[in-house]
Parts: C-alpha cells; structure tokens; sequence
C-alpha cells in the first residue's frame, strides 16, 4: 500500500503579508520608544534645571547685589553680572572642579521692585541652559548662553492684543515658537506660541501683551551657525538684600 505523503507551507505570498505586518507593527514600537526616551530626557532636565536654579538663587544671595548701583532700576531687567562681576565659573552648574562635569549654565536678570529706597526687594529672573558644544558662540560674542535684548513694539488693530512686531531685521532668528520672553519694563514671562508664517518678525504670544507700545523683551538665543535651543526653564523669585 502505497501512502503519499502530503507536504504543505506557507505560500510567498502569505510570508510577505506576515513581515509587511511585522515590520508595520515594529515602527509603531519604535516610534513609542523614540518618544519615551524624549519625554524621559526632558523630564530629566527640568529636574536639573530645577536643582541648578536652586543653586543660583542661593549664589545671587550670596554674593549680592547694591541697591545703590545705578544699573539697579525699577523699570529695566540688567543682568547680574553687570551689577556684580563675579567669575565666569561660578555660572555653571554643577559647582565642580572638573570642566566635563560643568554641563549647564545660569544667568539672570535683576529689577528693583520699588523705588523707595527703604525696599530692599529685587526681582530675580534666573535662565537655565544646557552647554551647546565647547566651540559654540552666542550673539554678541558669549561663550555661553545668556539672555539679550531684542526690541520690539505691538502690532495695532483689534485681534493683535498678543502679538509683537521684532524691529531689528535678523533678531526674529532669536524668538520662535515654544520660547519664553521677559519683558523688560515689568519681568513679565510670556510664552511664544509662534512666528508669524507670512511675516516672520510678528510673534504670537500666549496671552495679552501688558508692557509698552515700544518696549524690549529678553530672551536666549540659539547659538551662532544654527543648533539645539540651549534653555531649559526660566525661574523667577523676589528676593531681599
């Protein structure tokens, strides 16, 4: 008696409809991963921005500023190394000997709050930024992230209350989208939400611009040549001297 043997598989078809969906299924997971590890990496730095904040309030109390220094105002945001010259060093984070380790900076920005002598209040404005490469410049001549002061004025007409108009041609490289402004008058933060698709110098902010017709804004720029945004969060106190 003769038995046959039946042989059967899978035909090329169906093993192509198999790795199609497989490989279908392992872009979604990758995907996942790729955002995860995102996330993850930007969770991490607000916690270190939130420690290397920590870290420059209690430096600014330290070393101080005079309430008599006439760069001190009420109505003006001076950077803290205009009102005390301390070393380039002591704006990195963390306070290690070892350069490698120094892998954020801090800067910030001063207001005297009244202008009654007998206050002792100032308003801090502390910017954290990640080091963007040992080679990397910043506009007017930095080696490291600090905030400048871009010009700007409102934009007239009904439905503008939140928009902004960048007058120096080439500074509307220095705001886009997702970054944080200070005002200068006041020390107010706003949140741009974008630049303008027709007209590029026009920024939309989060809410109701309350400074002046014509005023300024501070904000960190990228770094010379294109790269990474370098800040990372923006921290805001009142501290007494």
């Amino acid at each position: 008696m003769n038995n046959k043997l039946k042989n059967s598989g899978f035909s090329l078809t169906e093993v192509l409809l198999a790795v199609g969906t497989l490989a279908i299924g392992m872009i979604f997971i990758s995907g996942t991963f790729l955002t995860g590890i995102h996330f993850a990496t930007i969770a991490t730095e607000r916690t270190i921005a939130a420690i290397a904040a920590d870290e420059a309030f209690a430096k600014i109390r330290l070393y101080g500023v005079s309430l008599t220094n006439p760069n001190l105002v009420v109505d003006q945001l001076t950077p803290f190394e205009v009102l005390n010259p301390i070393a380039v060093d002591e704006f990195a984070y963390p306070s290690t000997n070892s350069l490698a380790r120094k892998q954020y900076y801090w800067s910030a920005l001063c207001r005297q709050v009244d202008s009654n002598p007998t206050n002792r209040l100032v308003q801090v404005t502390v910017f954290i930024s990640r080091k963007v490469g040992n080679r990397s410049t910043y506009p007017g001549g930095a080696q490291r992230p600090v905030p400048v002061e871009v010009g700007v004025s409102t934009v007239p007409g009904a439905g503008n209350e939140n928009k902004l108009t960048i007058n120096v041609p080439g500074e509307e490289m220095f705001i886009s989208g997702g970054r944080t402004i200070a005002d200068n008058q006041t020390g107010r933060l706003y949140r741009v939400l974008q630049r303008d698709a027709d007209t590029p110098n026009i920024i939309v902010l989060d809410r109701v611009w309350q400074g002046g017709l014509s005023n300024s804004v501070w904000v960190v720029p990228p770094p010379l040549g294109g790269g990474r945004y370098p800040c990372i969060a923006i921290y805001q106190k009142v501290i007494r001297f």
